[in-house]
């Protein structure tokens, strides 16, 4: 995480005050293992859950949902695909509270097939390796 909040400070992001919330996030700031407040649908309650990184864009309105990263790092193929539901999981619960728009992507390190990323892409899942850091630019960031 520490190569994507130096990303971020080289553009001119800076750290949200502590105890932000996720929707209290101020255009140009980011968070750091923010509880995200989410609907079950099976138990009609709210519950939070863990976000590595959330980031409001300096491009955004204040209306506009912030940015979620989830960094992923892997030695081997084969604890990947045994985690994978889990991001799966998290997307359908941040789509069915704050709707499609909702950008939640993976920032990958290590070993990750195309049995996962295919599995992820088909969740609607997008990924930005570490070794592109660049490319979150594509994110509006």
């Amino acid at each position: 995480m520490r190569k994507i909040t130096s990303w971020l400070r080289r553009r001119g992001y800076r750290a949200a005050k502590a105890g932000t919330q996720f929707d209290e996030l101020v255009v140009g700031t980011y968070a750091l293992h923010l509880n995200v407040p989410i609907e079950q649908d099976a138990m009609n309650r709210a519950v939070n859950i863990s976000v590595d990184i959330v980031i409001k864009s300096k491009r955004a309105k204040r209306s506009t949902m912030p940015v979620l990263l989830e960094a992923k790092s892997a030695g081997d193929f084969a604890n990947v695909n045994k985690r994978r539901k889990e991001e799966a999981t998290k997307i359908k619960q941040l789509q069915n509270t704050y709707g499609q728009e909702i950008k939640y992507v993976l920032f990958l390190c290590g070993y990750f097939d195309s049995g996962y990323l295919g599995y992820e892409a088909a969740e609607g899942i997008d990924w930005v390796w570490e070794h592109r850091i660049e490319d979150l630019e594509k994110l509006e960031l």
